[in-house]
């Protein structure tokens, strides 16, 4: 290219549409400045000082996420599904938290959806352009979305139009919504039934969500998540127990929260994992209760498969 000459390409760039952002995470973080002159020491100094702000900022919105829980809960229980939509960073952290259940809470995998926008290729490569289709999310959300689902989006500025497009569908089509992001201040805030606001502030790199706003989305995603979970008896105490064990490590990890569970030697819960052929949940329920295998399978039938019903279901 010749100094001072714009290229064909570049003029098409420039027609482009410029949208600027007021976020706070676009905001320049005064701590920072001069990051690129720090030594390394205190570069991740300066990470670790402004990350440790996002713990107290989830703190802030817990009564909206229980709020959100609630609503999952009720959907998941009523037969429907909970949707996450997003783009970029944030719709990456949602497509893991939704690959993540199966495997540690055996939840059926359809519960949770993740929608990214430009589709899976957009996990391993960026696909900006396509959080900029309102459209897109809008029809994504008209074909999967149905009455009486949970649709969370997850932008954090806020404003993305995919993720926008898609909750305005959403919530047209009958299902409950609930935006997840990094700006209190987000216009959208009334548009949704829950708005979760995690206020993180500016980011150590200006505009580069994918640190503390991202941070804060997968603190979230993790703590909702994890919440529903119990919600839905798939916690006994604070032990996994619908786990899946499809290595050694998991076989062992199972065992080892029979014990725990049980207080009974490890002989005797090999044993009665066995007789359950594998299954944690009625070998746990044998174990407690005293029943048979063939009991404990029946009072977990009856109790919608939840350890403590189906405890109380055999000491009746």
């Amino acid at each position: 290219m010749t100094a001072g000459r714009v290229e064909p390409d570049e003029m098409a760039d420039l027609g482009r549409p410029v949208v600027r952002v007021g976020a706070p995470t676009e905001r320049r973080n005064p701590h920072s400045v001069d990051l690129d002159l720090m030594s390394t020491r205190d570069v991740l100094t300066v990470i670790n000082e402004a990350d440790r702000r996002v713990p107290a900022a989830v703190a802030g919105v817990l009564d909206e996420i229980a709020e959100t829980v609630d609503l999952a809960v009720a959907a998941l229980r009523g037969g429907h599904r909970v949707h996450y939509f997003g783009a970029g960073t944030s719709g990456r952290l949602g497509v893991l938290d939704a690959a993540e259940l199966a495997p540690t809470f055996n939840s059926p995998r359809h519960w949770f959806c993740s929608h990214l926008a430009g589709g899976p290729e957009a996990m391993w490569r960026a696909v900006e352009d396509a959080e900029d289709d309102d459209r897109a999310g809008a029809a994504e959300a008209a074909d999967c979305v149905r009455p009486g689902d949970l649709v969370v989006g997850l932008a954090a500025s806020g404003r993305t139009p995919y993720v926008l497009g898609a909750l305005a569908t959403s919530r047209a089509q009958g299902a409950s919504t609930v935006l997840l992001c990094a700006n209190p201040e987000a216009e959208a805030a009334s548009a949704v039934d829950v708005f979760i606001g995690v206020d993180t502030g500016p980011e150590v790199v200006t505009g580069s969500t994918r640190m503390k706003a991202g941070t804060a989305q997968k603190l979230v995603l993790n703590t909702f998540s994890t919440a529903v979970m119990v919600r839905l008896g798939r916690v006994y105490s604070n032990l996994m127990i619908d786990m899946v064990a499809t290595n050694a490590k998991l076989r062992g990890r199972m065992i080892s929260i029979l014990m725990e569970a049980t207080g009974c030697a490890e002989e005797i819960c090999r044993r009665a994992l066995q007789e359950a052929d594998g299954d944690l949940k009625t070998a746990l329920v044998s174990l407690v209760s005293g029943a048979g295998v063939p009991a404990a399978r029946a009072a977990l039938a009856r109790s919608a498969d939840q350890v403590r019903g189906a405890l109380a279901l055999l000491a009746s």
